[in-house]
């Protein structure tokens, strides 16, 4: 049988007919990317997608979104490349956020090698609940909480904020940590160690699922409950804006001039810190919303009216991966139809694009225009959307997730 060969097969049927050539192309994607183990890796290992201009390269949430991809039909496979990752992890518990694998013809890329002291969000252990909730495994849930315990030690060493919460490296040195490369919040930002909404909604989940697999292995949970109790407290009562109906950093919500509509202020909602009151208005006045973040191909990355709006990488284009977690919050808090809304908009866009080019971007057009045209990073060589990049397009997860609400109508996921 050839590689993840019940992937390609089971999206045959999946979704839309108009969206399974794309679906199939995806699924052969995550075929091509995934290689022999090997140093540091002790099973088949996955790149983040053969298009992707810096790769081969491992890693980052761009791996937590193939894994969410591929889970329903190559459990296995989902399940290995999350053992990848804590592989990778140090002696002092920080996973580094991405691996730069061997390239031919480039003496720097001769081995393996990883920043040991820029680590990315901690979103896996998500992925890694979501995994256990459906097929068990007792022996991932031990493996997982002890490196779970590490990393969170290590980004109470190294990443707590002043005076509370957590931060990414990117406002003290913008090495862009938080995976949202040169994003609007720090356009103009007094750098310091200032609580970001983003990485205190990650560790404020992480919390929540070191507390479960405390329980579920018969450890001492009440810290970890206690940890993320107050940061939920912390989130829903200082990084809420009641006259943006949003989150957003610490700064922000303490400087209305320096309050760009970023979407990481949607991190809340996918994590469940936000209050019912606070998500509704989340989702209706802001993913919903055609003048915010509810384009043509949602969600964008930028409110659609915030004067830092443009067409370039994470300043207003679409990624697929963020709309699939935006349509997670959405489900946490019982609105499956604005989950389904996001998601038919964003299968519906990505395969006019993919039916037009033959193949999958790392982010598009906001208003269904041509990706080609979109600006990455203009100071570089690299300065439109990568091809076959799958690490941000998490296609048949979100097909997936799109065919589970259709059968269960209006029941929460």
């Amino acid at each position: 049988m050839t590689v993840l060969a019940q992937l390609v097969e089971s999206v045959q049927d999946l979704g839309r007919p108009e969206w399974r050539p794309m679906l199939k192309y995806v699924a052969e994607l995550h075929a091509r990317s995934t290689h022999p183990p090997r140093t540091p890796f002790p099973y088949p290992w996955e790149e983040i997608g053969p298009g992707y201009c810096h790769g081969p390269a491992f890693g980052h949430w761009d791996l937590i979104h193939a894994v969410f991809d591929t889970m329903p039909f190559e459990p296995e496979h989902a399940r290995q490349q999350l053992l990848n990752l804590l592989a990778l992890q140090g002696a002092n518990g920080m996973l580094p956020g991405a691996v730069w694998m061997p390239r031919e013809g480039d003496p720097t890329r001769s081995q393996p090698r990883w920043s040991t002291a820029i680590s990315h969000p901690p979103v896996w252990p998500i992925a890694a609940q979501a995994y256990i909730e459906r097929f068990g495994d007792d022996g991932l849930v031990a493996l997982a909480y002890e490196s779970l315990v590490r990393q969170l030690r290590w980004f109470e060493t190294h990443r707590r904020a002043e005076p509370f919460g957590f931060y990414y490296a990117d406002i003290l040195t913008f090495n862009w940590e938080s995976g949202v490369d040169e994003g609007a919040r720090f356009h103009s930002v007094q750098p310091g160690p200032f609580a970001c909404v983003d990485a205190t909604a990650h560790l404020y989940a992480a919390y929540t699922i070191a507390e479960i697999w405390a329980v579920r292995l018969g450890a001492d949970a009440e810290a970890f409950g206690e940890r993320a109790d107050t940061l939920g407290e912390f989130i829903r009562g200082h990084l809420f804006c009641e006259e943006t109906g949003f989150f957003h950093d610490i700064w922000s919500v303490r400087d209305p001039e320096n309050r760009p509509m970023a979407h990481e202020g949607m991190w809340p909602l996918v994590v469940g810190a936000a209050t019912p009151g606070q998500a509704q208005r989340v989702i209706d006045e802001n993913l919903l919303s055609p003048r915010r973040f509810f384009s043509f191909h949602p969600i964008t990355t930028v409110g659609m009216e915030d004067p830092l709006f443009e067409l370039r990488m994470w300043r207003g284009p679409t990624w697929n991966s963020m709309t699939y977690w935006a349509a997670l919050g959405c489900c946490r808090y019982g609105r499956a139809d604005a989950a389904r809304a996001l998601l038919e908009r964003a299968l519906c866009a990505s395969a006019v694009q993919f039916e037009r080019t033959g193949t999958i971007w790392e982010f598009y057009h906001p208003h269904g225009g041509e990706p080609e045209v979109l600006r990455r990073k203009p100071h570089t060589a690299y300065n439109t959307p990568c091809r076959d990049y799958l690490g941000h397009n998490p296609l048949i997860a979100m097909a997936h997730l799109l065919e589970m609400l259709s059968e269960q109508g209006e029941k929460e996921i």
